[in-house]
């Protein structure tokens, strides 16, 4: 594809949940092309609300504990990372129910059907999502 002042000088970037984890606590569990366009500093970076729902969802239910001082320090996180905050629309959220797409994870199909309305590259590990049509994906 490029190097990354090519990619992101074309496209903008969205984070998935775990991807936004990984850079603010465990950057080398990033993908190494993920890593480097997460730390240039000509690439815009996105951040849905709705991982900062899944983030503290999910810590509250225990499912996260290794991550307390990312989901206790969320505001503070994003700032570190230059993320952009993404809100949920109405559009995302009809896109992301109507989607014919064989996954349950709400937050995922929201995170893909974001991805796909703002033409974001979606940063993501996850095989389910880099597989689905609609959205660009880079690991």
């Amino acid at each position: 594809m490029g190097s990354v002042s090519r990619l992101s000088a074309q496209r903008d970037y969205l984070l998935d949940t775990h991807s936004f984890l990984w850079a603010a606590q465990d950057p080398d569990r990033l993908g190494r092309l993920s890593r480097e366009i997460i730390e240039s500093s000509d690439t815009r970076l996105y951040l849905s609300a709705i991982s900062a729902y899944e983030t503290s969802y999910k810590y509250r239910a225990g499912k996260l504990k290794d991550y307390a001082f990312v989901v206790e320090n969320y505001a503070e996180v994003m700032r570190r990372l230059s993320v952009i905050d993404l809100p949920v629309t109405a559009l995302h959220s009809h896109q992301a129910g109507i989607m014919e797409w064989e996954h349950r994870d709400p937050f995922d199909r929201l995170l893909v059907a974001q991805a796909a309305a703002e033409n974001l590259v979606l940063i993501t590990d996850d095989e389910k999502i880099r597989a689905h049509p609609w959205v660009a994906t880079i690991w």
